[in-house]
């Protein structure tokens, strides 16, 4: 009886790039199946790269969301597209993120860098669910067109429909290579990380016009307890004025949510978590590029 070829292992990088509010969070989280980035309709919510890793036994996906695509208005934004450009430099796959009613990509100089590239690009058509089968037919001419070696596929990120089709898509694109990663990670981030994004995701959620985009989440401490995690965060803004709005009259407006924050905190770790925020005025720190490197965003 003839043994069986042992199958190779395929591992690799599948950085997903796009537009602000394409759905790219929203993609990666339904392609790793946890909640890894945050998710709001607003732009510009995910600011850093995020590893979320999907394991099988004979495969490793190392997925990275980064930041939409933008024209930088403060350093910050610089930082911000310094993650895209690196994400373009060590993809083993792209996952190019588009949605339907987009009328084309916005920056010239990525769009050109990702056609001279040879790395291999999975082009997703996300919300197919808001337009008809004759505009789905118009856009996808229309980015085989852009990107003419690219295997294409429409999705539904939200509704979960068609992204098995573009696993099996990178599936067939993963270089043959040994886990990065040790198979029990879920992502590379700490979970401090990720305490401090939701928390900014409740802040995008709760308050308007700029002040969202002003805050910035540090933890501050964090002590782990059998029964209780004990966590004390510091939300910087840039303005006197924002701090005021961020707490709300006689404190009403952060306590809601530092108590909306702590319920996610509270499910995502699994345990009861006394959660102690304090907002502070860090002047400008968008545009302060010590501040920016303590922040993350350079190095």
């Amino acid at each position: 009886m003839e043994e069986k070829p042992e199958t190779q292992h395929r591992a690799g990088f599948v950085n997903i790039i796009g537009n602000p509010n394409v759905g790219k969070s929203t993609l990666m989280n339904a392609l790793v199946g946890e909640r890894l980035s945050i998710i709001t309709s607003k732009a510009q919510t995910t600011r850093h790269r995020i590893h979320g890793i999907v394991n099988g036994e004979d495969f490793q996906i190392v997925y990275s969301d980064t930041p939409g695509i933008l024209e930088p208005a403060y350093k910050m934004h610089e930082g911000m597209m310094q993650f895209v450009h690196t994400a373009l430099n060590d993809a083993d796959v792209l996952l190019l993120v588009v949605e339907l009613g987009e009328q084309g990509f916005r920056n010239e100089a990525v769009l050109k860098r990702i056609q001279k590239s040879d790395t291999p690009v999975v082009l997703v058509i996300n919300k197919i669910d808001l337009g008809n089968q004759e505009i789905l037919e118009e856009k996808v001419d229309f980015w085989h067109g852009q990107f003419p070696e690219a295997t294409i596929l429409p999705v539904s990120a939200l509704g979960k429909v068609n992204t098995e089709q573009v696993i099996k898509a990178i599936l067939r694109m993963l270089p043959p290579s040994p886990p990065y990663f040790s198979k029990e990670e879920l992502t590379d981030r700490p979970l401090r990380f990720f305490v401090s994004e939701i928390i900014r995701e409740k802040i995008f959620l709760n308050y308007q016009k700029e002040v969202p985009y002003s805050c910035e989440v540090v933890i501050e401490a964090y002590e782990e307890g059998e029964k209780l995690d004990r966590i004390r965060a510091e939300i910087h803004v840039a303005r006197n004025s924002q701090k005021g709005i961020l707490i709300g009259h006689k404190g009403s407006m952060l306590k809601k949510t530092g108590t909306e924050a702590r319920k996610e905190i509270e499910a995502f770790v699994g345990k009861k978590v006394f959660l102690d925020l304090h907002v502070k005025v860090s002047k400008d720190w968008r545009e302060n590029e010590r501040q920016l490197k303590r922040f993350g965003y350079f190095h």
